[in-house]
């Protein structure tokens, strides 16, 4: 199970990865950084993106907590992940649900020329469910 540096390490291996960062959408703390930032500053990044999370998480219309395929009732916020597209890049934003108040994502920056977009999007899932913090 990694922590948040291998974890950052595992998503940079990504093609087109150019950066990847973990944040708090709460208080928009970064807590993890790795590569470039978009505008040169993790820190910046980490707090406009955790804007971005808070608002999907806690809107009401992107539903509500409900009762997973198994019956049990669902954790975390109701949106998995959030996939920015710009004319030159893919942000991907992954929540990762924890036993504490899943306030914590990933968010991966991708290269549009380079990247793959639905391998990214499964991997940084995979490497959220592993994330230990």
């Amino acid at each position: 199970m990694p922590g948040i540096d291998e974890c950052l390490l595992e998503a940079m291996l990504l093609p087109g990865a150019l950066g990847a960062g973990v944040a708090d959408w709460t208080s928009g703390l970064a807590l993890g950084a790795i590569g470039q930032a978009p505008g040169g500053d993790h820190e910046a990044t980490a707090a406009e993106t955790a804007e971005l999370a808070r608002t999907a998480a806690e809107h009401p219309g992107f539903g509500t907590h409900t009762e997973g395929a198994a019956g049990r009732a669902a954790t975390g916020p109701p949106v998995e992940d959030l996939i920015i597209t710009t004319r030159t890049a893919y942000h991907v934003l992954c929540f990762v649900e924890t036993a504490f108040d899943s306030s914590v994502f990933l968010h991966l920056w991708l290269d549009r020329e380079e990247g793959n977009l639905a391998l990214a999007r499964l991997r940084l899932r995979d490497l959220a469910e592993r994330l230990v913090l």
